[in-house]
């Protein structure tokens, strides 16, 4: 196997946004890669194999008045032929690592119960708290 770097991406990072496109659900918009990168609360790691793409993970900062600071894990993404070599575990502890030293008080993230991939990523990295909550969402056009 190629050897993976972990690379947390800063503003000037845009074309290594866009190298990555494959891996995001939709094609990246470039005003909103601009304003993501920009926005110190707003973190992308992007794992590497020979220099290109082959997986990421972001998250973002939530600070509330009388909680303090949590990580939401936002999305995770691994090219499908560099899944199951331990990449996605990877860019998960390199995120809960950086939301240690940002002072954050926990980590947390939304999948789907039949999502076993994930369930098995986020359990390898140490996640100790299960919930059943219900998401709700409101499109706003």
């Amino acid at each position: 196997m190629t050897s993976i770097e972990i690379r947390r991406l800063a503003a000037g990072d845009y074309a290594l946004v866009l190298a990555a496109a494959r891996l995001f659900d939709h094609e990246p918009k470039p005003d909103a890669i601009k304003r993501f990168l920009a926005d110190p609360n707003h973190h992308l790691m992007v794992a590497l194999a020979g220099g290109k793409p082959v997986g990421f993970v972001s998250g973002v900062e939530l600070t509330h008045p009388d909680k303090g600071t949590e990580m939401f894990l936002y999305e995770l993404a691994v090219d499908e032929r560099h899944r199951r070599l331990g990449i996605a575990t990877e860019l998960v502890s390199a995120l809960r690592d950086l939301a240690r030293k940002r002072g954050c008080y926990d980590m947390w993230v939304l999948t789907d119960h039949d999502n076993a991939g994930a369930l098995a990523t986020y359990r390898k990295t140490g996640t100790d708290e299960e919930s059943s909550h219900v998401m709700l969402t409101w499109s706003l056009p």
